[in-house]
């Protein structure tokens, strides 16, 4: 029985694309759905960067407090952009809640589908800025090999221009 998900996205170009999958399931099963966006932690030129030209303290505050900020912005930002793309009051009913968690993409995902205890994992195949010779991206191979529940991949190759058979 499915009576959670969490739909892991990347917001690019084909996320309203697997969302209306997860949509379609949550609506069949009448189940929960959480959605989970992952931000990649900031690189290392960029974090040398930062230490070069703000102090320590400085650089300890931008770290607690302006990265908690940042997150909660881009939660918002997320659910302001599903009342405008949804517009049906009831799919966006189905949504429990947006989460946006810092961290390798894969894994944020399997310990959010793990804290939340859900019954099934949907994402895309791999993100938009795959190559078009590339069937699977990064994080979609590690979640197929590492997820402790189902999972519903929206395959995107055909979005990409490829139809090969």
């Amino acid at each position: 029985m499915i009576r959670s998900m969490l739909y892991a996205t990347d917001l690019g170009v084909y996320a309203p694309f697997v969302m209306q999958h997860a949509l379609a399931l949550a609506r069949t099963f009448k189940a929960e759905l959480y959605v989970i966006h992952a931000v990649e932690p900031m690189g290392q030129f960029a974090e040398s960067l930062l230490q070069s030209y703000l102090d320590e303290q400085t650089l300890d505050t931008l770290h607690s407090e302006g990265v908690n900020t940042v997150m909660a912005n881009i939660e918002q930002k997320v659910l302001e952009n599903f009342r405008d793309e949804l517009g049906e009051e009831a799919d966006l009913a189905l949504i429990r809640a947006v989460r946006v968690r810092q961290g390798d993409p894969a894994q944020v995902i399997l310990e959010q589908a793990q804290r939340l205890a859900v019954d099934l994992l949907i994402f895309g195949s791999h993100s938009a800025g795959a190559g078009v010779d590339v069937p699977l991206g990064r994080t979609a191979v590690r979640l197929l090999q590492l997820s402790p529940v189902p999972v519903y991949m929206v395959p995107l190759a055909q979005h990409l221009g490829r139809r090969k058979i």
